[in-house]
């Protein structure tokens, strides 16, 4: 990174790590949780990524996208995950999470996040619900940290 963008950024991890470690600590706990929910790790990194789409985090789509093909999703699917809902290659359940996934995380107007809500709700059961939510939560946090801190994906 050169001298100007040092200038610009503050990397809110370094500056503030005891903050930076407590936020570790809640995704570690979200993380169980959603295991415990029964989702498996395929599931929470297609949370993390979409939730990455959305708030255009190139940091956390290079560190999801590597941990999601490392969980074995397929190169395929993952490039359609911003059309989903059109691919036709993502069971009712993984729509279901991905609905919540996105109504967390760009909170459309109420009367279309209720909708979105209701009927993914056919497809999860409350735990899952909630940790779905959880996982969106906890993404959407890191993204706006690695956008803040001007975080880039390491070349590979």
């Amino acid at each position: 990174m050169d001298t100007q963008a040092r200038r610009e950024h503050v990397f809110l991890d370094k500056q503030n790590p005891e903050a930076y470690e407590a936020l570790l600590q809640v995704a570690k706990t979200v993380r169980a949780t959603a295991q415990e929910a029964g989702l498996d790790r395929r599931l929470i990194e297609l949370i993390n990524l979409r939730v990455s789409q959305i708030n255009a985090c190139a940091y956390c789509l290079d560190l999801h996208t590597r941990a999601a093909l490392k969980a074995g999703e397929t190169a395929q699917r993952l490039s359609v995950l911003p059309a989903w809902r059109e691919a036709g290659l993502f069971s009712p359940r993984e729509q279901a999470a991905l609905a919540v996934a996105e109504a967390v995380a760009g909170l459309p107007a109420p009367h279309l996040r209720e909708q979105e809500l209701a009927r993914a709700r056919e497809h999860l059961t409350d735990d899952e619900f909630g940790a779905v939510s959880w996982v969106a939560l906890t993404i959407g946090t890191f993204n706006r940290l690695s956008i803040v801190s001007g975080h880039r994906p390491r070349p590979s």
